[in-house]
């Protein structure tokens, strides 16, 4: 249950920085009241875009990874206790079923090459 509540905090945060993001570009784009204000703007903007297009720094960008790592392991639906049980019967069990239909093919050709060369060993 408590991922489920973690999913739906980390839905509404995403959501919350989405239209955080639309109303930051709103007001960037609405015409400033004041040519100074427009000035400031502007520089802003020209920033920006001059530190969008610079790629950041060899440790900085394994911080980002390892950030987005933790950030992608927290959305994960992991399974609970009777599931990853289940589950791991399930693979044995095929693992054994699989390993003796290879098995019973494997000695019928053998068999098979036998019986037709004459030759054993």
């Amino acid at each position: 249950m408590a991922n489920k509540d973690r999913q739906k905090r980390s839905v509404r945060k995403a959501r919350a920085e989405e239209r955080a993001r639309v109303e930051a570009a709103r007001a960037a784009s609405a015409p400033a009241a004041d040519s100074k204000e427009a000035k400031k703007v502007e520089a802003s903007k020209t920033v920006v875009k001059a530190d969008k297009n610079k790629k950041p720094g060899f440790f900085k960008r394994i911080g980002n990874w390892f950030g987005d790592v933790k950030a992608e392991m927290r959305r994960v639906t992991w399974p609970s206790k009777t599931e990853l049980r289940n589950y791991s019967v399930a693979v044995i069990v095929m693992l054994v079923v699989f390993g003796l239909v290879i098995w019973l093919v494997d000695s019928g050709i053998v068999a098979a090459l036998v019986g037709y060369t004459g030759l054993r060993g």
